[in-house]
Parts: C-alpha cells; sequence; structure tokens
C-alpha cells in the first residue's frame, strides 16, 4: 500500500467511518465499516491512517469468520505465520490464544519448578511485542475475541512512544544508542525451531512515523547491552515503571465479536488473566512488515 495521510485520522468522521478517541494517548474506537466486506482503498488507508495516530483502534460487533479475519489483514500487508503455531482448523495464519494452552503452560511450568526443587511463582504476564525476536518482527495484528467472559479477561496497550517522551532527559541520553536483547528461543526450540538472539534499540525510530518509542518485551528475557548487569536491571526497572503508568494506556473490555487492529511498532500490551477457569479464546493474525535490511 502506498504513503498513508495521518492527517485522516485528526478528524472523528472520514468517509462513513467515524473515530472515537479512547484516551488521549492511546487508543480509539471505529464504527461505520463492516470488517466480513472487502475494505475499498479509501477505507483501507483511512483505518491504517487511525492505527498509526492512535496505535491500537476497535471494531465491536464484528461478525467475521476466520478467512475474512486473514483478509482484512492481508489488505494491510502480508501475512506472517507464527512457527510456533499449529493453526486454528487447519489455517495456519490464524493463531489460537486460549485458556487451555495457558492451563497447559501453567502445567509444564509446575512441573519444571517441582523437578528443580523450586518453588513456582505467581505467574502474570508481562508487556511484550509480537515477534519482535525477529530481525523484522511483524508491524501489525489483528485480534478477534470469540470466547469472551462476562468480566475480566481485559487487554491493556502502553503508548511506547508517549512512555519515551515522558522520561526524564537525563534517561533518555543514557539510553541512547543501547540495545536490548529479544530472546524466544525456549519456546522456539520446543517447537523444533531456531532464531538466533536479536537486539534491537531500546529507543527505536517508528519506520513510518519516525516517532521514537521504548521497545523493551519483558517475556523474552531483556538485557540492555553495553552496559553492566546492575545498570541494565535498572535501566529496564524503569522502562518498566514507564509502562505501568495508566496515562500511557488504554484498557478494553472484549465482547463477542469485538476486534482489536494494532501497530506493534509502536505499542506494547499485557494480557490480564482474572478470569478464573473460564474458557477464553481470542484468535490473532500478523501482518508481516517489510525487511528494512535487504538491502544490506
Amino acid at each position: 500500500m502506498g504513503v498513508v495521510s495521518l492527517k485522516q485520522a485528526d478528524s472523528t468522521k472520514v468517509g462513513e467511518l467515524a473515530i472515537r478517541r479512547l484516551q488521549p494517548a492511546i487508543g480509539a474506537e471505529i464504527s461505520g465499516v463492516d470488517l466480513s466486506r472487502p475494505l475499498d482503498d479509501a477505507t483501507r488507508d483511512a483505518i491504517k491512517a487511525a492505527v498509526l495516530r492512535h496505535k491500537v483502534v476497535f471494531f465491536r460487533d464484528q461478525d467475521i469468520t476466520r478467512d475474512q479475519q486473514v483478509a482484512f489483514a492481508a489488505r494491510f500487508g502480508p501475512i506472517y505465520t507464527h512457527p510456533t503455531t499449529a493453526g486454528v482448523d487447519k489455517n495456519p495464519q490464524v493463531h489460537g490464544i486460549t485458556a487451555a494452552d495457558f492451563a497447559k503452560y501453567e502445567q509444564e511450568r509446575a512441573a519444571a519448578a517441582a523437578k528443580a526443587g523450586k518453588a513456582v511463582t505467581p505467574y502474570e504476564d508481562k508487556y511484550h511485542t509480537d515477534t519482535s525476536w525477529r530481525l523484522v518482527p511483524a508491524w501489525g495484528a489483528v485480534l478477534r475475541g470469540v470466547t469472551i467472559p462476562e468480566v475480566g479477561g481485559d487487554t491493556i496497550w502502553v503508548d511506547a512512544e508517549a512512555a519515551y517522551n515522558g522520561l526524564p532527559e537525563e534517561v533518555k541520553r543514557r539510553l541512547d544508542g543501547l540495545h536490548v536483547t529479544h530472546d524466544f528461543r525456549e519456546a522456539l526450540n520446543r517447537a523444533g525451531k531456531d532464531y538466533p538472539i536479536v537486539a534491537h534499540p531500546v529507543a527505536r525510530r517508528h519506520p513510518e512515523t519516525g516517532a521514537t518509542v521504548l521497545w523493551v518485551n519483558y517475556s523474552q528475557k531483556p538485557q540492555i547491552l553495553g552496559v553492566d548487569l546492575a545498570e541494565s536491571r535498572e535501566l529496564l526497572d524503569v522502562i518498566l515503571a514507564q509502562y505501568k503508568r495508566p496515562e500511557y494506556q488504554v484498557r478494553f473490555s472484549w465482547r463477542p465479536n469485538s476486534v482489536a487492529f494494532w501497530d506493534n511498532r509502536a505499542a506494547v500490551h499485557y494480557a490480564v488473566r482474572n478470569y478464573g477457569d473460564f474458557p477464553r479464546v481470542v484468535e490473532r493474525v500478523l501482518i508481516a512488515d517489510q525487511a528494512h535490511y535487504a538491502d544490506l
């Protein structure tokens, strides 16, 4: 797709689309579009502009099939098939994120802790991005609510640009030029695959907007390179405190047929697992980014 003008996202009405901001820093809800139908170029560009401006956008009451979810995502770039998932109903492009899989993971974690003679620590999700372990991570993600509890199971997104801008200037100077590791090898190895440990800039330049974002994945064993371990831990704690500030967050309460579409390069997110044994299911499709380093 061509260059998208962010000015489209400054309006609350673009063609048939209505865009309602949810928080000053991040998040908007879009109505006036049926995601089960093919998008024309103008509507696609307006949605892309809203995603770039608001980092994450939400659609309600979209009764779409998996194929329609994939078709919608494909209007914004090639679909990325995640290597550690078998897909849903033989569709490798759709990644099911289920309470059942999480329960299985928790059982495996408890067994590993028992084998090592260690206590099982309570699980909590970590602020993360998707596929940041790749040299060129997926740029976007489309997540659809399938089986949703009446209460609980929200997802929090953080504006990583605002989190960077809110840092003291002295911390910005310390982070300048530093890289942080993204290590997904443990999960990849379980799936019979491997990938080198990648390091991305801590303060990363967004390839489309030019904004500087704080880009750390706390689920992938982050370590800041070029400083000692104590300073790495200190800086990671500072960044995590920024992510946790409500001023930089939007919290989305799911309903069946809700859809979230976010810019994976500009936001981190956190899944709130407070729904007990409810069999929650959401399904994700990832959108690949262009290979920025292909010419080297």
